[in-house]
């Protein structure tokens, strides 16, 4: 087994996920200090702790021991997404919606704004933006 490897992937997926070591290790119901073995690759683990930190992080059991991704779930996100269950999935899904509704609606505030200033600019104030 290669632990560092192994720690590796599970430092970068509590840094994505926004987790302190404290707060891992709290989940986990371990030591910050058994984390950080964990993630530098000094301690190995049982296979109810690595259980654990794959049901805390979303991630397969595989790719934590082997680093091994399907094609199909490179990103970290689409590892988040498969990990759910149908009823989180849902919220997430309504999380999405809303943020692209948000992030259009930003992006139409600001090319009205362009549109107006643009018009302004070169003395064309009669056309009114949108």
């Amino acid at each position: 087994m290669d632990w560092v490897s192994i720690g590796g992937r599970i430092r970068r997926q509590r840094e994505f996920l926004g987790y302190t070591r404290e707060q891992f290790a709290e989940l986990l119901d371990v030591t910050p200090k058994f984390c950080s073995d964990i993630e530098l690759g000094v301690k190995g683990m049982s296979v109810q702790t690595l259980c654990r930190i794959s049901d805390v992080l979303r991630l397969s059991t595989d790719f934590i021991l082997f680093g091994r991704e399907n094609a199909e779930s490179s990103s970290p996100i689409t590892q988040l997404l498969r990990s759910c269950s149908p009823s989180e999935l849902a919220y997430a899904e309504q999380l999405l919606k809303t943020f692209i509704m948000a992030m259009n609606a930003k992006k139409n505030r600001f090319d009205k704004r362009f549109f107006f200033c643009v018009h302004s600019r070169w003395g064309m104030d009669q056309i009114s933006p949108l």
